[in-house]
């Protein structure tokens, strides 16, 4: 790449990690293979895109690209100055005495003749480990909840075969090892690490292994009491309502949350629950309710305090 990774995503180096974010946001929806079929450049563009944003998004690698220790694309970088100026170090602290110390050779040279040795093919050459490469993935909550096997197309454009571990969690990393960047010299290549963004559910919310859920009520549900049919991230189960059953109460549903990697522990279904009235009422609904009222001197406010 001649440009630099700032110069690719087209923001200053001194950008914050939000600013950087949002500009690979927009460009990868520019240049996505997907929305631009058949256009070899804007698919190595997009592919240029996403490189870049995989090292800027890692403060690590990030730090290590502004220093100078990786390039663009994440490999090292031959460190002749890192090296001299450790040897300049080593040779301050060198300890002189009897012993013959001071007979050691230049470290500066040592350093030197590895690298000459190194370029011209001569020695032994290092091994450096190939760069680790970032994702970041959308996860539907039930595939978190329960796992599952996906192939997924990377911002990149290499498809990688992914297990989601059941139970995981938003903000958790799965590590696909030896899929990052190849390593140099015979190095072993570097690892994928996907961090899981897991998407909500319009039922279910998650509390560590539990699931909770509002499941909706009909008034004469509450005070007759009854089966009813809950959906759970395992199926349909049927429950019985208690009678009197009031709103904001909730019942457990034991073993139907989320199960745990280990396999030995299984979280519950919170259903929490709220009686929803017709949004119209008949003449007969009414007349029999100010009839319970004049019968009746319930207040369900009475063991509170309410005052003003």
């Amino acid at each position: 790449m001649s440009k630099t990774l700032y110069e690719i995503l087209g923001v200053e180096k001194s950008a914050p990690d939000d600013e950087i974010r949002k500009s690979y946001r927009k460009l990868a929806k520019q240049y996505h293979p997907d929305l631009n079929p058949g256009d070899k450049e804007a698919e190595e563009r997009f592919k240029d895109v996403a490189s870049a944003f995989a090292i800027l998004d890692d403060k690590d690698k990030r730090a290590r690209y502004d220093a100078g220790e990786i390039d663009e694309a994440g490999a090292e970088k031959p460190q002749y100055e890192f090296y001299r100026q450790h040897a300049d170090t080593d040779r301050q602290h060198q300890y002189h005495s009897s012993a013959g110390y001071e007979d050691f050779a230049d470290m500066g040279d040592v350093f030197s003749e590895i690298f000459r040795q190194q370029r011209g093919g001569g020695g032994r050459q290092f091994e450096i480990r190939g760069a680790d490469v970032r994702y970041h993935m959308k996860v539907a909550f039930l595939e978190a909840a329960q796992g599952a096997k996906k192939r997924i197309t990377m911002p990149d454009g290499v498809t990688l075969d992914v297990s989601i571990p059941r139970g995981i969690d938003s903000g958790q990393t799965i590590r696909l090892k030896g899929k990052g960047h190849p390593g140099i010299n015979g190095g072993a290549a570097g690892d994928a690490l996907v961090e899981i963004e897991v998407e909500p559910h319009p039922l279910f919310e998650r509390d560590g292994l539990d699931i909770l859920i509002d499941f909706p009520i009909a008034i004469d549900e509450a005070v007759l009491g009854g089966k009813v049919e809950v959906p759970t991230i395992s199926g349909t189960v049927r429950m019985t309502l208690p009678k009197g059953a009031s709103s904001g109460q909730t019942l457990r549903l034991a073993g139907r949350g989320i199960k745990a990697r280990s396999g030995k522990t299984k979280g519950d279904q919170l259903v929490r629950l709220k009686i929803v009235l017709p949004q119209e009422f008949d003449a007969a609904l009414a007349a029999f309710m100010t009839s319970w009222r004049e019968k009746h001197a319930f207040d369900p406010r009475a063991d509170r305090e309410f005052a003003t």
